[in-house]
């Protein structure tokens, strides 16, 4: 079968012996995959989900219970007050945006402590110049770079005592730059430190990519507010499409009020037949989350076993389900997405090339051979046209067609 994939023996046998040297760290991720099971199944059992909760609103969608029920539910496992779980999101940066523009008010300032946020940000901040962005409407965006991959405790603690700052952005996957991603542990630290100056800073969470990764939230470690899509880990590979804001009570409303209509807010909003596949999604997403994260320790693995540069390795403690792989080499980046898109289950026959993405600086390539369209949790693999020439991939809805894509995408640069 290998062979009619197109995947040559000595790869299979490569293959196999790192399998072996992986298992105690599939173990691992199993017990995490356990725990995050009970607890969604805890919440599912305590908001009591039933039949009636799969039925969908059209219109104005007033007294939605599978809607709010729905929200308790993910309020519960990721241990917000309240949240908000809506398919009128259109993608994680979507919700980040209604997150921000909820929160902040002309005169304000947002200050990231993690380095510039993801390119799509860019223009909703107001990096690259939009009539639209914050920058517009008078709210001030600041950064402070991490060192060597660890948060400048020094220069937070010394902004935050001289400086008024309403919110402060913590982006834990690294999106297209090099640094690594940030794992709780660090999260808690540099929330601890921040907490210790200023106990009235808002701290919102792009918790892309990291959910269920571990068996703490953000919010569990001090977080006011968190954003994340549907289409990446806690949609499970079922929902079609959302996201979700979760955290304080009063902050949600605040997002609901942006989202809809200032007064009706999380009132109103038909569910348009998605709220089984949302919960169905969240009830899969532990075990998708961990058969991702296994594709990425094999790919991390067989690459380093290859002579390629891998982040992280594949013993590292993961704060996301991303792994990079640094080709050093425009064509075999290149090489390498196609090869994915070949070994996807959707548009296999495709060849991915890069182009001008609308939120781009650089031409992107994007392999993405899925059921939803732009679903990350899905086996995904993209990047930047720029040096060193990183593949960004994720995903992997099980463990052996993860595999298999990743063997087919080795095969391509072969």
């Amino acid at each position: 079968m290998y062979k009619e994939f197109g995947i040559r023996e000595e790869l299979v046998n490569l293959a196999e012996k790192v399998e072996r040297e992986i298992t105690p760290i599939f173990n691992k991720i199993n017990k995490v995959c356990e725990y995050n099971s009970l607890k969604v199944l805890k919440a599912f059992q305590k908001n009591n989900i039933s039949d009636m909760h799969f039925n969908q609103t059209t219109g104005y969608g007033y007294g939605d219970i599978g809607r709010d029920t729905c929200e308790k539910v993910f309020a519960d496992v990721l241990k917000a007050e309240d949240a908000l779980v809506r398919g009128q999101f259109i993608s994680g940066t979507h919700a980040l945006t209604v997150a921000l523009f909820a929160v902040l008010r002309p005169g304000g300032t947002m200050r990231s402590v993690a380095g510039k946020p993801y390119d799509t940000l860019d223009e909703v901040i107001g990096i690259v110049d939009n009539p639209s962005s914050l920058k517009s409407f008078g709210v001030n965006f600041e950064k402070i770079d991490l060192i060597d991959d660890k948060f400048d405790f020094d220069e937070i603690e010394r902004i935050l005592k001289n400086k008024k700052i309403k919110l402060i952005e913590i982006q834990r996957s690294k999106g297209y730059s090099t640094r690594k991603s940030i794992t709780i542990e660090d999260l808690e630290e540099v929330i601890k430190c921040i907490r210790k100056v200023d106990k009235n800073v808002i701290i919102m969470i792009d918790n892309c990519y990291c959910e269920f990764v571990n068996e703490k939230e953000p919010l569990e470690v001090g977080a006011d507010i968190i954003v994340g899509s549907l289409i990446k880990n806690l949609g499970g590979g079922i929902a079609p499409n959302g996201a979700y804001i979760a955290g304080k009570k009063a902050l949600v409303n605040l997002a609901a009020e942006r989202l809809t209509v200032p007064g009706e807010g999380k009132e109103v909003g038909p569910t348009l037949g998605i709220t089984k596949s949302i919960l169905q999604g969240l009830f899969m997403a532990p075990s998708v989350v961990a058969n991702s994260l296994k594709t990425a320790v094999f790919a991390s693995k067989i690459l380093e076993e290859l002579g390629y540069e891998v982040e992280p390795k594949f013993d590292a403690n993961r704060a996301d389900i991303v792994q990079t792989i640094n080709f050093n080499d425009e064509n075999k980046l290149i090489k390498y997405c196609q090869g994915i898109q070949m070994g996807s289950p959707v548009d296999s026959n495709s060849i991915p090339e890069p182009w001008d993405m609308p939120g781009y600086t650089d031409k992107v390539i994007m392999a993405a051979g899925s059921f939803t369209q732009g679903s990350s949790i899905e086996l995904s693999c993209d990047g930047p046209i720029r040096p060193p020439y990183i593949a960004f991939m994720q995903g992997g809805l099980t463990y052996e067609y993860g595999k298999l894509g990743v063997l087919k995408a080795i095969e391509n640069i072969m």
